[in-house]
C-alpha cells in the first residue's frame, strides 16, 4: 500500500531524502518549522505516532517516525493546525515507507551490471532449506542482499524477506529484475540495522567475506548487527578460519553456534554457520 493511500492523500513527499536518514532528528525540526495549513498524524495499533504530514504550498510533506520519536515542537505544530488523526498497523506503514524510498532509488540511481551467477540460486536453495526447510511466511532478513538472489530464494521457500544493503546500484538492479521487492528493501549501513527494524525470527548473511585482518572489524560490526535483529541466523563463508571468527562473534552475542560443511559449494558458501539464541 502506498504511503499516500494510507494517509488518504493523492500524493505525499517525505521530508527525509533517503531511508537511511529516517533516524536523523534534523528532519523532525525541519518538518516542525514548516508553515502548514492542514495536518495529518498517523498512529499505529498502540496509538504511537509513526508519521506526521503537513499541507504546504508545494503539496503534502510527511515525516516518518518509525526510527526516531516525534518532538514536542512537532506535536505542537500539528495541534496548531487542528490536524486529523489516522490509524494503521506499524508493519503496514513500515512496508509503505520502504516502498517509497525504494521507488526513489529506482528513479534516481542507475542499476549495476548484472552480477548473478545462475548456479548460486540452486546452491543457496539447498543450503537454506537444508537448515530451516520451508517457511510459512515468517520474516527473514537478508543482510548484504546485493541484487537479491538470497531474497529470491527465501521468497520461493515461503519466507518473507527483509533485504538490506548499502550499494544502491545493486539494489536497483535487484528491484528491476524482481529479485527484490520495493516494500521489502532498505538501503542502509548494515552495521546500523538495529536502528531501522525490530528483531525478526530468522536472518541470513550469505557469502560474508573475505574476512581478513583489514576487514575483520567491519564484518564483526555487521555480524553483531545481524545477531541483534534475529533470533536465528545463518551466515555462509568460504573458509574454515572465517568460521572461527563467526563462532567467536556469535558467542559474544550469547549465541549457540553450529558449523556445517556445505559440499555443494567449494567457494562462497562452503561453510554454514548457524547461530541460535541460547
Amino acid at each position: 500500500m502506498k504511503a499516500a493511500d494510507i494517509l488518504e492523500l493523492d500524493s505525499v513527499a517525505f521530508i527525509e531524502p533517503s531511508f537511511a536518514s529516517l533516524t536523523d532528528p534534523l528532519y523532525t525540526d525541519l518538518l516542525a518549522a514548516d508553515n502548514g495549513d492542514e495536518g495529518r498524524m498517523l498512529v499505529d495499533e498502540n496509538e504511537d505516532p509513526v508519521a506526521v504530514a503537513f499541507h504546504e504550498k508545494a503539496g503534502w510533506i510527511a515525516g516518518s517516525f518509525l526510527c526516531r520519536p516525534p518532538s514536542v515542537g512537532l506535536i505542537d505544530a500539528f495541534e496548531q493546525v487542528n490536524g486529523e488523526i489516522y490509524q494503521e498497523d506499524r508493519a503496514v506503514w513500515a512496508a509503505a515507507v520502504r516502498e517509497y524510498f525504494s521507488l526513489l532509488l529506482q528513479r534516481d540511481v542507475p542499476p549495476a551490471m548484472e552480477d548473478l551467477n545462475p548456479v548460486r540460486k540452486g546452491i543457496l536453495t539447498d543450503a537454506i532449506s537444508g537448515v530451516w526447510g520451508k517457511g510459512s511466511g515468517e520474516t527473514c532478513i537478508d543482510c548484504g542482499c546485493g541484487s537479491g538472489v538470497g531474497s529470491l530464494v527465501l521468497r520461493e521457500l515461503g519466507y518473507t524477506p527483509l533485504s538490506y544493503d548499502n550499494d544502491p546500484g545493486l539494489l536497483v538492479l535487484g528491484l528491476e529484475k524482481g529479485r527484490l521487492l520495493p516494500e521489502e528493501t532498505l538501503c542502509i549501513d548494515a552495521t546500523q540495522v538495529a536502528a531501522y527494524t525490530e528483531p525478526v525470527p530468522k536472518a541470513i548473511g550469505i557469502m560474508m567475506g573475505e574476512i581478513n585482518t583489514f576487514s575483520a572489524e567491519m564484518w564483526h560490526a555487521i555480524a553483531a548487527g545481524l545477531f541483534a535483529v534475529s533470533r536465528e541466523t545463518l551466515i555462509t563463508v568460504g573458509t574454515k578460519p572465517e568460521t572461527h571468527l563467526i563462532a567467536e562473534w556469535a558467542k559474544e552475542a550469547g549465541r549457540n553456534i553450529e558449523v556445517r560443511e556445505n559440499t555443494g559449494d567449494e567457494f562462497y558458501d562452503h561453510w554454514l554457520c548457524v547461530a541460535r539464541q541460547s
